[in-house]
């Protein structure tokens, strides 16, 4: 009995020890400090959301309640279907679809009656990557070919669990090559170029600016990233206090993230099949220094909150221009329910100005447009 006691305790602390000084990586807690006052808040501090909003929020509820009877595959596949159903809210209206393959990489084409195809977007969706894909996704790839003139590719990289966590970035890296020689009718010289994403997305786009510096790549004028997971650690202090105001990642992860800190570092590690402090699959982790401009949004009162503040201070200090804008209450990535959400709508006036700023689109007499041109 004294033996297995002594080889339990040993395994013990080989697991704990492993955890905290191989997977947990660096203290980051020094990127926690604050930044501008949230987008939105009035003199007394928090501006009350919409109701518009709540409504949001009660369809959320609605739709989480209905996979309640599902489990492992099943559950996945109903998930990825009603996530994929979002697409059929967008308004098509003047806007075409065109699928197309970038070296293999399925995705498609998002191009309104004025977009340019010289002016491109390459857009990452969000999804936790295991579900998600270009259709889900149309509510916001649309809103930026009507916004800003921009031709959008949006990618449908393969997805967790059938793919490992790294074949997502793969795919992202390849539709980032291919689109700058291609546009929606063939190979087409580049103007200008644009990366976004969200959630998983974001992540996405973050790892690929990263990746484009590192291969010397033409950069990206301007990356957007929405709502982003920074860091596979699962370390930034949001992932735990505010479990509670988050309504869309807060039911998915709360669990995960009030477990010791121990088997988190684990759970990343298996679930990414690679070490979670990788810049592949933590941003954040990585040389941020030499990258375009990137604006980052979330909200404050997501799980993800402090993995956007992190990275904005951290590429800050690096030398690189990041902005993090946040806006009071809202859920993670809001700016899939535009037009419905007020709030969505005032997020993507930000993104436009941003986007004139970095990279300003003109009409055809030479002038620049501004963001209250949005469509």
């Amino acid at each position: 009995m004294t033996t297995l006691l002594i080889v339990v305790a040993l395994a013990v602390l080989a697991f704990w020890a492993v955890a905290r000084f191989y997977l947990q990586g660096e203290d980051l807690s020094r990127y926690d400090h604050g930044h501008k006052p949230a987008v939105g808040s009035d003199a007394h501090g928090q501006r009350e959301p919409s109701a518009e909003h709540h409504e949001v929020i009660g369809l959320l509820a609605n739709m989480a309640a209905a996979g309640e009877d599902t489990r492992g595959r099943d559950r996945l596949n109903r998930m990825r279907e009603g996530m994929d159903a979002m697409g059929d809210t967008a308004d098509l209206t003047g806007i075409t679809i065109t699928p197309v393959t970038a070296e293999g990489v399925p995705c498609e084409w998002v191009v309104a009656e004025h977009s340019d195809p010289r002016r491109r977007l390459l857009y990452l969706h969000g999804g936790a990557f295991t579900m998600g894909s270009p259709k889900s996704h149309r509510p916001i790839t649309t809103k930026y070919a009507r916004m800003a003139g921009v031709s959008v590719l949006a990618v449908d990289y393969r997805l967790v669990p059938e793919h490992r966590r790294i074949d997502c970035l793969t795919d992202c890296q390849t539709a980032y090559r291919w689109i700058l020689a291609n546009g929606p009718s063939g190979p087409t010289p580049l103007d200008t170029l644009f990366v976004s994403g969200d959630s998983a997305g974001g992540n996405l786009t973050l790892a690929v600016i990263a990746w484009a510096r590192n291969q010397r790549l033409r950069a990206a004028d301007g990356a957007i990233a929405l709502s982003p997971a920074t860091d596979a650690t699962f370390s930034s202090p949001s992932l735990v206090s505010n479990i509670a105001t988050d309504h869309m990642l807060g039911p998915m992860f709360g669990r995960i993230t009030r477990l010791p800190r121990a088997m988190v570092a684990w759970f990343a590690w298996l679930s990414n099949r690679m070490h979670p402090c990788d810049p592949r699959v933590s941003p954040l982790r990585g040389d941020l220094s030499g990258l375009p401009p990137t604006l980052v949004h979330a909200s404050e009162a997501e799980m993800l909150l402090d993995d956007a503040r992190r990275y904005v201070n951290k590429a800050t200090d690096a030398g690189s221009e990041a902005t993090l804008e946040t806006w009071h209450h809202m859920l993670h990535v809001w700016h899939a329910f535009e037009p419905q959400l007020p709030e969505a709508r005032e997020a993507f006036e930000h993104i436009h100005r941003f986007m004139q700023m970095v990279a300003p689109q003109y009409d055809t007499g030479g002038v620049a447009t501004g963001p209250t041109a949005a469509g």
